[in-house]
């Protein structure tokens, strides 16, 4: 039988403490060993759960999470910002002044009634036509009656030097004039005489064609005329503009001067170009 041990009583009061441990040395802490190392062992965690030893079930053992990387500094648009503002501020300002000149427009329509000058050509009689057989080089001479029509009772005309006026057969100018410089009035009705002459070569197709068609009494011509006006508002005087007349005509005959040129039918168009 194994010696019994003795425990010796020691008086904790009187500072008397054992200088000796009161485990031998050489013998283990526990008989199961050391928790603080299987706490921290995952085998033993499994262990324990089997078992259901302790009192609840142990935490998981931490998991190491990567540390994130840190987010890029926001960008400032300072350039975009500014852009915007600017269209934005331009695309008002836009619309400010085409309001301010719709309003201006509308109040100068209301105060003054506008209305489009009118333009007729009366008479078109061929002084000279000649076609050179060699050469096909035709040669004309026109005097044309011009009739211009001012209907407005608060617009004044302005007819400015530079004025081009022309008479065509086809894609060929036959004859080219000017217009006089002149004004004219509120409601005013102008009659013009004007002399046009020219040559141009022709081919022999167009010859033939233009033959054809004075035999069947219908020759086509156009008489153009862009003329540089000013218009008058009251006392106020316009920027200059150019009036654009289109007048398509018919005639009966263009080569036989035996007797007087007869107009079948006139249409005139009037337009302006700033």
């Amino acid at each position: 039988m194994a010696d019994h041990q003795r425990i010796h009583p020691v008086d904790l009061e009187s500072g008397n403490r054992p200088t000796a441990p009161l485990v031998p040395g050489g013998s283990f802490r526990s008989d199961k060993g050391d928790p603080a190392p299987r706490a921290n062992n995952p085998h033993h965690y499994q262990q324990q759960q089997q078992r259901g030893h302790g009192h609840g079930p142990l935490p998981p053992p931490p998991r190491r999470v990567a540390p994130l990387a840190p987010l890029p500094p926001p960008q400032k648009r300072r350039g975009r910002g500014c852009c915007c503002r600017f269209l934005c501020c331009a695309a008002v300002t836009l619309v400010v002044l085409a309001v301010l000149a719709a309003a201006a427009a509308g109040a100068l329509y209301l105060i003054f009634r506008p209305k489009a000058p009118r333009y007729s050509v009366d008479r078109l009689a061929v002084s000279a036509f000649q076609v050179d057989p060699s050469t096909l080089t035709a040669r004309a001479a026109f005097d044309v009656s011009v009739t211009a029509a001012n209907p407005n009772s608060r617009i004044g005309i302005y007819y400015e030097r530079g004025s081009s006026l022309s008479v065509w057969y086809e894609s060929y100018r036959l004859a080219r004039g000017a217009l006089p410089a002149f004004y004219q009035g509120h409601r005013n009705t102008t009659v013009l005489a004007l002399a046009m002459a020219g040559e141009v070569q022709l081919g022999s197709a167009v010859v033939s064609g233009l033959r054809d068609a004075q035999q069947a009494g219908s020759v086509p011509l156009v008489f153009r005329a862009d003329v540089p006006v000013r218009v008058e508002l009251g006392s106020f005087k316009l920027w200059k503009v150019t009036s654009r007349v289109r007048c398509d005509l018919v005639v009966d005959r263009l080569m036989d001067l035996s007797s007087p040129i007869k107009i079948k039918a006139s249409n005139c168009k009037f337009s302006l170009k700033l």
